[in-house]
């Protein structure tokens, strides 16, 4: 198979969706890797690193897709990208389709076979294509938040961890997944207090056990959600349901229960924000105020550290990309059920069901 890596070009996306380890991989079992000229440079990676691991360069995108029967990325094409789509063409990327109507309508419209890294499944229920990305993101937002609570970017002038005889910063995190986790993490190095909410009290249980009562623990009740909110210095949103349009647990009136310069940082942005007042934003302008709170709303939080989370990436997308590559996708899925959810759009045709509901069209099963 032909696999193809152009250069990202989402605002401040430098994340690259192969590196030089994958590229050798490809090539080993036989298929040839073209990589668009300086597609790595964003993640520190040469072109001489590509070539060296068998790929060869090529001057433009419009190469790129052209030639390619698999295109292996790591964000949803945009719009000047949407003609370069064709059909039959295998896309293997984050796609984040739910809350998306025109990039869903350029899919269907190209025929293309759309595989999200976001809804592979596994058994249990976890995302491994997802979860590295999420681990970055979850670990980023305290550290955009802490910023956001600073006096220049127009927070209340809160230090997370305090200083002795003051007391620290109150970080809420709405969702103990993979996000919410690795926010706490962060926000326990820096010593600040933090209450997590959430619906699985399973996952609640857990945090009380791990953390020895470190971290707070709250059923995410609206009434409870309502009281954090109250207290909070900075409010991380950490929801996610799989693939679909996330909820929105914080609406604007919720705003005036919060402290004036108190931030959010709204990670679920990706999948339509589970804040009403959020939408995306850029790493060139990330942050803006409704109602005098700041919000920080990144859709590609993880760009921000691009040579970390393009191996980090890297790492989880390889074993089944290569599948694919070797099998097709077909024989690929059939062998790997937890491929099967992956795949969003095929020929036309909404095969993910959350993405069918959040723009009311019809459903057709993989089947």
């Amino acid at each position: 198979m032909l696999v193809g890596v152009p250069k990202e070009i989402k605002p401040q996306e430098n994340r690259v969706g192969l590196i030089p380890a994958g590229v050798r991989q490809l090539v080993k079992n036989g298929h040839t890797v073209i990589v668009e000229q300086n597609a790595g440079s964003g993640s520190g990676i040469p072109d001489g690193e590509f070539i060296a691991a068998g790929a060869e360069i090529v001057s433009t995108a419009e190469e790129v897709w052209a030639r390619s029967e698999m295109i292996w990325k790591v964000k949803e094409p945009i719009a000047p990208e949407y003609t370069r789509l064709r059909d039959g063409q295998i896309l293997y990327t984050y796609l984040h389709l739910a809350p998306d109507r025109p990039q869903t309508d350029a899919l269907l419209n190209a025929g293309v076979v759309g595989i999200a890294y976001e809804t592979v499944q596994d058994p249990d229920g976890s995302l491994p294509l997802l979860t590295p990305m999420s681990e970055v993101a979850g670990r980023l937002s305290v550290q955009a938040g802490a910023r956001c609570l600073e006096r220049v970017c127009g927070g209340r002038g809160v230090l997370l961890g305090g200083v002795p005889g003051v007391a620290p910063g109150n970080v809420v995190v709405i969702g103990g997944g993979i996000v919410g986790l690795n926010a706490i993490r962060m926000a326990m190095g820096m010593g600040a207090d933090i209450t997590v909410l959430d619906i699985n009290l399973h996952r609640l249980r857990w945090f009380d056990n791990t953390f020895q009562g470190r971290v707070k623990t709250l059923y995410s009740s609206t009434h409870n959600l309502e009281q954090s909110l109250g207290t909070a210095d900075l409010v991380i949103g950490a929801v996610l349901v799989a693939g679909a349009k996330a909820p929105h647990l914080v609406t604007r009136d919720h705003l005036s229960l919060m402290q004036p310069g108190a931030a959010i940082v709204d990670v679920a942005v990706d999948q339509g924000g589970c804040v009403e007042t959020t939408h995306a934003t850029t790493h060139a302008d990330p942050i803006y105020e409704v109602d005098g709170i700041v919000h920080y709303a990144v859709a590609n939080m993880p760009g921000a550290v691009a040579r970390t989370s393009t191996f980090a990436l890297n790492n989880a997308t390889m074993r089944q990309g290569v599948a694919i590559a070797n099998k097709g996708w077909r024989a690929a899925i059939a062998e790997d059920p937890t491929l099967r959810p992956g795949v969003n759009v095929v020929g036309g045709k909404v095969t993910y069901e959350a993405v069918a509901a959040a723009h009311n069209l019809p459903f057709v099963p993989l089947d």
